[in-house]
């Protein structure tokens, strides 16, 4: 299962976040700085549970303001 996460840190503090989350390498997969609403995306892949463990320790690093995770779903159209 995939997720992206989006998230918003302090003024200036990008940098910092960044090295903090690259060493998470059992479910982050990759750590991008990214324009629009949020600082920085991060696809995270694991079983549910790691991605919701994860996304409960990016809230444990101070200068995180705000995530918000996108998590992967498969619909059925029927075509």
């Amino acid at each position: 299962m995939y997720a992206l996460c989006l998230i918003t840190v302090k003024p200036g503090k990008v940098d910092s976040v960044v090295e903090i989350l690259k060493k998470k390498r059992k479910v982050v997969k990759q750590v991008m700085v990214v324009t629009g609403r949020a600082d920085i995306s991060v696809i995270l892949q694991g079983k549910i549970d790691q991605i919701n463990q994860m996304v409960i320790d990016f809230k444990k690093i101070k200068d995180i303001v705000t995530t918000e995770t996108l998590i992967e779903v498969e619909v059925d159209l029927g075509w």
